[in-house]
């Protein structure tokens, strides 16, 4: 594998670096234009493909990261013995996929749709690094907005929000109509948590 310079120097700042490095910022240290720079890293991620290297270039929001390649990924597991697991109950997905597609969201509003409590599947997905605070609403008592981390794109494969799945909004309307009819059926009460 014979790389140029400026491939050499993205592939060394991307490597030690460790997380998603923006577009811009590369551009920058190599002196080169976004697109001359976003072709290098094409090129650069096409030679690992082709010659099924163990590692790999993904893109994060306009940013990009190397990391190891899926196919290693029980190899990986062996080694660490502990791989990092999510428990992904039906709770926790509810309210992820609540945040991802209704974000920046507070948690009266996840509470709202779900119609139960959120505090500890919120907690939960914050110490999973899925969903983080991305700000104050403008209100009274100020409430926290949430949203989704660069980690939940990662986990789930997108390169940006945009990738995620349309939903339709009428099958949404009425999803959310039969679960309130179920709340109140059931009488759950506003202060039960899930």
């Amino acid at each position: 594998m014979k790389l140029t310079k400026n491939e050499a120097a993205i592939e060394a700042i991307l490597f030690i670096s460790g997380e998603a490095v923006s577009l811009r910022k590369l551009s920058e240290i190599i002196q080169q234009d976004i697109h001359t720079t976003k072709n290098i890293i094409e090129n650069l991620s096409n030679k690992y493909k082709d010659e099924d290297r163990g590692i790999q270039i993904i893109e994060v929001n306009n940013a990009f990261q190397m990391c190891t390649s899926p196919q290693f990924f029980e190899l990986i597991q062996s080694f660490y013995q502990s791989p990092k697991k999510y428990n992904m109950t039906q709770a926790v997905l509810e309210t992820l996929a609540i945040i991802a597609y209704k974000q920046p969201v507070t948690k009266a509003h996840i509470e709202e749709i779900r119609g139960v409590r959120c505090d500890h599947v919120v907690n939960k997905l914050i110490e999973y690094n899925l969903v983080c605070e991305v700000g104050r609403m403008d209100a009274p008592g100020k409430p926290i907005l949430f949203g989704t981390t660069e980690e939940f794109l990662r986990y789930f494969g997108f390169k940006n929000i945009k990738e995620l799945p349309q939903l339709q909004e009428e099958l949404l309307k009425q999803l959310q109509k039969e679960v309130q009819k179920e709340v109140k059926q059931i009488g759950l009460f506003d202060d039960q948590e899930e």
